[in-house]
């Protein structure tokens, strides 16, 4: 059976997008959340199971030999592993689209991570944001109209059925939550989807369950 590594439910976004992967594979999977700076937490990233990523989560090891990192890595080897028709959208044109989007969103929008970290549990009073992240903020909600007016068809989420984009964006999701950001008005019908999916529902569960809190990520948003 696989093994995935996550940090706390409550913060970890990447951990989130790791997760849902696996769920969306349809392949059973052991689940260890592996709780991030704590007083072992250095010790522990030199372990065996977390040296290829440089103790970084979250981390898949299929087996005892095969291993993977990087949530974007592990969407790609789950959809080799499962037939390559789980992950992304059945038409070629929808497939590249969905394929550039979860791309940019793994690499950009470093203004929206470094002022509005995750945090699931908590639903902060409204701050405009700074000209950073709404310039983050109107990138996100043009790649969503891209999406939903040209392929998102009668489905509720970015290309119809749920996928390997929605992944990537849904910890995008849960920040305009939690510091209510503002967002489109078309985009609140998709962030209700995305919400409460039944994935999404048991990994909100799990973080309202932790006991971990770790203060950095409790500090309530500044104006911008």
């Amino acid at each position: 059976m696989m093994k995935l590594f996550i940090g706390n439910k409550a913060y970890s976004s990447w951990s989130l997008r790791g997760w849902l992967a696996c769920k969306l594979s349809g392949l059973p999977f052991e689940e260890v959340v592996v709780p991030l700076y704590d007083e072992v937490w250095e010790k522990r990233r030199e372990g065996d199971e977390f040296a290829p990523s440089s103790g970084k989560v979250p981390i898949l090891w299929d087996g005892d030999d095969t291993v993977v990192w990087d949530s974007l890595a592990i969407i790609e080897y789950l959809n080799e592993k499962t037939g390559g028709d789980k992950f992304w959208p059945a038409d070629t044109a929808a497939r590249a689209m969905a394929r550039s989007m979860a791309a940019e969103m793994h690499s950009s929008f470093a203004a929206l991570r470094r002022e509005h970290s995750m945090n699931i549990r908590q639903i902060y009073a409204a701050v405009p944001p700074s000209e950073a992240v709404a310039q983050d903020i109107a990138r996100i909600m043009q790649l969503w109209a891209q999406a939903r007016a040209r392929y998102g068809g009668i489905g509720d989420f970015l290309f119809g059925e749920f996928s390997a984009a929605d992944v990537m964006f849904a910890p995008v999701v849960t920040r305009f939550i939690t510091y209510q950001l503002p967002v489109a008005r078309f985009a609140d019908a998709y962030m209700q989807a995305i919400i409460a999916h039944p994935w999404m529902q048991e990994w909100i569960g799990g973080a309202q369950a932790e006991e971990w809190v770790i203060d950095r990520f409790e500090a309530p948003p500044q104006a911008g």
